[in-house]
């Protein structure tokens, strides 16, 4: 494998991605054509069909890898199986990556949670009751607090 040819690929990824992550905040997924995203991010067709099947395999992409970035930040609590509950760190990173996360909400996140609701440690409090009903609450509130604090701006909290 070339090394040069792996570094090209990346990058070509990150102008499509970042292209489009900027179109999704001026129109509709379904508005966007392949076409429009290669004349913007200076790359032919081809090289957006060699990573790419269409506009809804780019988005399922973009999803995919806030996931894994996420995962990524709670990585050493997932391994030793502890819940630190800092969601200091996640805020951090929303506010990092502010774009990435607006474009996850216009995509429809508020059906996938951000982050993994502890279902041992809900047992534990709840004794094992309801835990549908905790798990779908925390994850609708706090998506909600994230959309509510990305539409204000970010802004420092306490």
């Amino acid at each position: 494998m070339n090394v040069k040819n792996n570094r090209r690929k990346r990058d070509s990824m990150a102008r499509i991605t970042k292209v489009f992550l900027e179109l999704v905040q001026e129109k509709e997924i379904g508005r966007i054509s392949v076409t429009e995203i290669c004349q913007k991010a200076g790359l032919n067709r081809a090289t957006f069909y060699a990573n790419y099947e269409d506009i809804y395999d780019l988005a399922d992409k973009v999803m995919e890898d806030l996931s894994e970035q996420v995962n990524d930040i709670y990585r050493d609590e997932l391994t030793v199986g502890y819940n630190s509950n800092d969601y200091a760190k996640l805020f951090r990173h929303i506010k990092q990556n502010q774009l990435f996360y607006r474009t996850c909400f216009k995509l429809g996140i508020a059906n996938r949670p951000i982050v993994q609701y502890d279902t041992d440690q809900a047992r534990k409090f709840f004794h094992n009751r309801d835990i549908p009903y905790h798990a779908e609450f925390f994850r609708a509130g706090l998506n909600r607090i994230i959309k509510m604090w990305l539409e204000g701006g970010c802004p420092p909290v306490c």
